[in-house]
């Protein structure tokens, strides 16, 4: 096992908060006058059937989007005026994988490194590769593997990206039983460290510092 992330600063407030935050989509009012606190160590899930503003909610949190009305704000500080300084601490990994198919495993990982500004040895990308069950394939195009063996790639890069804030939706689609707790284990090692989770799921998880938010 690989030991890559860091141990955050502790946060004696709230580091990533919403309020009153209204969401519309066309015609249709997602939600309205939402508050929200999530703090270092803890993970927040998002639930609610398909529809009701889930993805919506997360690209908010992201600063992808706007909300209608309300804030979001990262250590006290709305995230439009503090960009720079929330997405340096940011991991978002959406519905899309976002991966490179022409590029191996070992690649992707190196080429996010280098966008995120991060050093990443060999080494380093090899031992997060293996410890997702990868060994052996990270040489191979991402387009030759399969829908579950690109969700161990995006779990190697939640673990060599370094970044405090991860925003999660529906992470745990595609995988088999053990990588779910693969995952779930993951998680609990980023919030051992001072780091905090927001992420959709229909399934329930066994995660500690969970809260749960019902849309």
């Amino acid at each position: 096992m690989t030991a890559i992330n860091p141990t955050f600063p502790i946060s004696s407030t709230a580091a990533l908060e919403a309020r009153a935050i209204s969401c519309v989509r066309g015609e249709r009012e997602l939600f309205s006058n939402l508050d929200l606190q999530v703090f270092a160590g803890q993970c927040l899930h998002i639930r609610g059937e398909n529809g009701v503003g889930k993805t919506s909610l997360l690209r908010l949190l992201t600063g992808l989007a706007s909300p209608e009305t309300g804030e979001v704000l990262w250590n006290g500080n709305a995230i439009k005026k503090e960009a720079s300084e929330y997405h340096s601490k940011l991991l978002f990994l959406g519905h899309r994988d976002a991966l490179k198919e022409d590029l191996s495993a070992l690649e992707n990982l190196r080429l996010y490194a280098a966008i995120d500004g991060i050093t990443l040895s060999e080494q380093d990308a090899f031992a997060s590769l293996w410890r997702f069950g990868l060994k052996g394939r990270e040489d191979l195009s991402v387009s030759c593997l399969s829908a579950g063996q690109k969700k161990r790639v995006l779990m190697a890069r939640m673990l060599t990206r370094r970044a405090q804030v991860w925003i999660l939706d529906e992470p745990f689609n595609a995988l088999d039983a053990h990588a779910v707790q693969e995952l779930q284990a993951l998680i609990a090692e980023h919030l051992e460290s001072n780091g905090l989770v927001v992420l959709t799921s229909h399934q329930p998880l066994a995660i500690p510092g969970l809260r749960v938010l019902d849309l």
